[in-house]
């Protein structure tokens, strides 16, 4: 059938030629963007997923974050626990030397002057604090672990606790009538009573630097797995999507010749009215 009115031809060349644009873009939106999502109705299912992945991906970054100020406060508890240790050994040392005697007294008022400085030198350190978060006050410390907020304690001692207290009371100095007392072994088990406990809190210290790196490993681990599956829902293959747009874009090239044919057609009609 001939007619005028009605160019079917031209609305199915148009029709077609559209659908073809819409894909050659919706292609070209892809390739642009690196996205096989452009838009919800793309895949909507994937799109929520990818949303939810994401959203953990973000959190188990700030895990990590926490757990990196974690292991910088366990890091400075055991740097100022060898330098504890250090003082205490010295400590130990003097009182010895305190029993010579040979010395005078001059000379045991010396080392008594360096064991209390030693003395305020370790309990000074009780009172340090990272970031304004005491480092030996005894309290216990909360570390985020995963992305559902759950935690996990630090392990965490009073360094200037009972073990401690003794050693650094004010009565305890290095003089020549301590030195007798030392003899019954007085002063030497308030350093080794506080060696012990300097021990016991590297120990802890260093269970929980451990465990913090092993956790920001797993946390590691955890988000490049839902990266690599944001990535298989996500990310648009290249050589497939390329193809589909030569393809489409020969179409729109072919449609559009097609529908300026298409427009021609009524003009044949008119030649059997004129």
């Amino acid at each position: 059938m001939m007619v005028i009115n009605t160019n079917v031809g031209a609305i199915r060349a148009s029709r077609a030629l559209s659908e073809s644009t819409g894909r050659m873009n919706t292609a070209l939106a892809r390739l642009a963007s690196g996205s096989r999502i452009v838009s919800p109705a793309d895949d909507a299912g994937g799109l929520a997923v990818v949303s939810k992945f994401d959203a953990q991906i973000n959190r188990n970054r700030a895990v990590q974050n926490n757990l990196s100020s974690a292991l910088s406060y366990s890091q400075t508890q055991d740097g100022f626990l060898e330098k504890v240790d250090k003082a205490i050994n010295r400590m130990g040392e003097l009182a010895t030397l305190s029993l010579d005697t040979t010395k005078s007294s001059s000379d045991i008022a010396d080392y008594g002057t360096e064991f209390a400085d030693l003395k305020n030198y370790i309990s000074d350190i009780g009172t340090k604090d990272f970031n304004g978060v005491s480092l030996f006050d005894g309290t216990a410390l909360a570390i985020t672990k995963d992305s559902d907020g759950d935690t996990w304690t630090l392990i965490t001692e009073d360094l200037n606790g009972e073990d401690l207290m003794y050693l650094l009371d004010g009565s305890v100095t290095v003089t020549s009538a301590l030195a007798q007392t030392t003899i019954d072994g007085k002063l030497t088990n308030y350093i080794e009573d506080a060696r012990n406990a300097v021990s016991e809190n590297r120990v802890g210290v260093g269970a929980n630097i451990q465990r913090i790196q092993y956790t920001r490993e797993q946390v590691g681990l955890l988000n490049e797995n839902l990266q690599a599956s944001v990535s298989r829902i996500k990310d648009v293959d290249v050589a497939e999507e390329s193809t589909q747009f030569s393809r489409y874009n020969i179409l729109v090239q072919s449609g559009t010749a097609m529908l300026a044919q298409a427009n021609l057609l009524p003009q044949h009609t008119l030649r059997l009215i004129t």
